[in-house]
């Protein structure tokens, strides 16, 4: 009788296996990147007057138009530079390509007030190359997009040379046979990787209308700052704060209906996995100017790296940052390291089912989609809503918070990247495995993951990158002496000493290009074994 019982209660458990565990990732999804939103919805449905008195002045609506257009503006420009590089890196005979185009994208993995405060040593008054002129550009409205325009083009690349890297190379092929390489980039390349140059569009118009750094470092009225003053500034007021991010929803509404519209599963095509060398584009006689430009861009990025080291050596700030630093960059990667492993293992369970397009699966990525597009101040306040309670204080008071805090806005990368490898791949073992008798869950752990060891690999890295790099969000709620690197060198920008704040800043880029190399060399051992 107890074996009967037994069997039927496993049988069941199999059956529901399945259902179980995307049950489980859909409450990670809801408690990281939903409750922070619904609490200040349902807010807002309470207590509409709190919004209507915040918004009743003219500042804070000018200021939100000014951060649209600011990152309007920034999105133009990296499209404009972005899109031609990926061309150049990732389909043409460039010289150098490979190289110049590695050194164009670090400053992805960097947070953009590091990159505007190593163009300060360039241009600023007392800077390398610097003047009263070029302080002047450099600490305006141009200057903060010129800046984050530099910063997030290599997004714009990276997204367009992989995706030109999935496309179908007989569609290239043919149109070789019959047009010169101008027309075929045109024709072809841009066309079928639209939905990649959509996807890089949403995601730097997203960064730039949530930075805060960059734009209070160049003395640029933006709307983050005038949330940030009322949370952490002078001007404290967390109620006004709660309702001044309200509105900004149908901003983040607007982004995921973007998404949706224009990539959706169309993404996981473009950004495929069918990376095979093949013939590159022929640039003939405009190879040289081609080369030069690949270069170009690749000494800008590297440029205020430099800086920065270059003004930590003057001033003997490595030998003093010890004294400055505390237990910050612990902070930063204990964190980051947790909140990248978690990201990962809901990514695993929600990208393995977008890929397979497992019912609901489309709404739960839809949600991760929504937490990364949503600006950084309102799902940082609907954070500080939801668990600054007396009861949560051993998660608000602790590093717990920063966890739920980077979970919450990168989930998107575990689910999407993951979506991607995944959906590269055949679900033949798994069936096979199924008909053997293997649960889901089994099926998950025994066959998808040390299938997928690699991508899981880049997916808990660039998880790992995007929190290191995170300031917006956990500026606003990070706990007692918890603060990470990047924010402590925000606030010691101010009043610390300049070459202790060009160290620490250049210490952050050592440790986040050692957690680079090191991630990618494991990722490239596991593929090998």
């Amino acid at each position: 009788m107890a074996a009967a019982v037994g069997g039927a209660l496993r049988r069941f458990l199999r059956a529901y296996e399945q259902r179980a565990v995307l049950a489980v990732a859909a409450a990670g999804v809801g408690i990281f990147c939903v409750l922070p939103l619904g609490v200040l919805l349902a807010r807002v449905a309470l207590s509409p007057q709190d919004a209507t008195s915040a918004w009743s002045s003219s500042r804070p609506w000018i200021l939100a138009a000014r951060s649209a257009g600011l990152a309007l503006a920034v999105t133009a420009v990296a499209l404009v530079v972005g899109v031609p590089l990926g061309v150049l890196v990732g389909r043409t005979d460039a010289a150098g390509r490979r190289v110049a185009g590695l050194l164009h994208v670090q400053p992805v993995f960097l947070p953009p007030f590091l990159l505007a405060l190593g163009w300060f040593h360039v241009f600023g008054r007392r800077g390398a190359l610097g003047s009263e002129a070029t302080s002047a550009v450099l600490f305006s409205e141009a200057g903060a997009i010129l800046v984050l325009a530099l910063a997030f083009a290599p997004v714009v690349t990276s997204l367009v040379a992989v995706a030109l890297n999935g496309i179908d190379p007989s569609l290239e092929e043919a149109a070789r046979l019959v047009a010169r390489p101008l027309w075929v980039t045109a024709g072809i390349l841009l066309p079928a990787v639209a939905p990649a140059i959509v996807l890089a569009a949403i995601a730097v118009f997203a960064l730039a209308f949530s930075e805060l750094g960059v734009p209070m470092f160049l003395r640029v009225d933006a709307f983050p700052s005038a949330v940030f003053a009322r949370l952490g500034g002078v001007d404290y007021a967390p109620g006004e704060a709660f309702a001044l991010v309200l509105p900004l929803a149908p901003v983040a509404l607007a982004l995921l209906a973007l998404e949706r519209r224009f990539v959706g599963r169309r993404s996981f095509a473009v950004l495929g996995l069918r990376a095979s060398e093949r013939d590159r584009l022929k640039l003939g006689r405009w190879r040289p100017a081609a080369s030069a430009l690949v270069w170009i861009a690749a000494a800008l990025s590297g440029a205020p790296v430099l800086a920065l080291f270059w003004r930590a050596g003057q001033g003997d700030g490595f030998a003093q940052m010890g004294a400055w630093v505390g237990r910050a960059p612990w902070n930063g990667l204990v964190s980051g390291a947790v909140a990248a492993t978690l990201i990962t293992l809901f990514g695993l369970t929600v990208g393995h089912a977008v890929a397979r397009g497992l019912p609901g699966s489309r709404s739960l990525d839809a949600l991760a989609v929504l937490a990364f597009v949503t600006p950084a101040t309102l799902l940082g306040v609907g954070i500080i809503d939801v668990w600054n309670r007396p009861a949560l204080r051993p998660v608000y008071g602790t590093l717990a918070i920063l966890v739920v805090g980077y979970a919450g806005r990168y989930m998107v990368i575990g689910v999407r990247t993951l979506a991607v490898v995944i959906s590269q791949s055949s679900p033949q073992l798994e069936e096979a495995a199924a008909v053997a008798g293997a649960g889901f869950l089994r099926r998950l752990t025994g066959i998808v993951a040390p299938v997928h060891a690699r991508g899981l690999a880049f997916a808990w890295l660039l998880a790992l990158v995007f929190c290191l790099r995170d300031l917006e969000t956990a500026i606003l709620f990070y706990p007692p002496a918890g603060e990470p690197t990047t924010v402590r060198i925000f606030t010691l920008e101010a009043n610390g000493p300049e070459p202790v704040v060009a160290a620490l800043a250049s210490a952050h880029v050592a440790i986040t290009a050692a957690a680079v190399v090191v991630g990618a060399w494991r990722a490239s051992r596991g593929a090998r074994g």
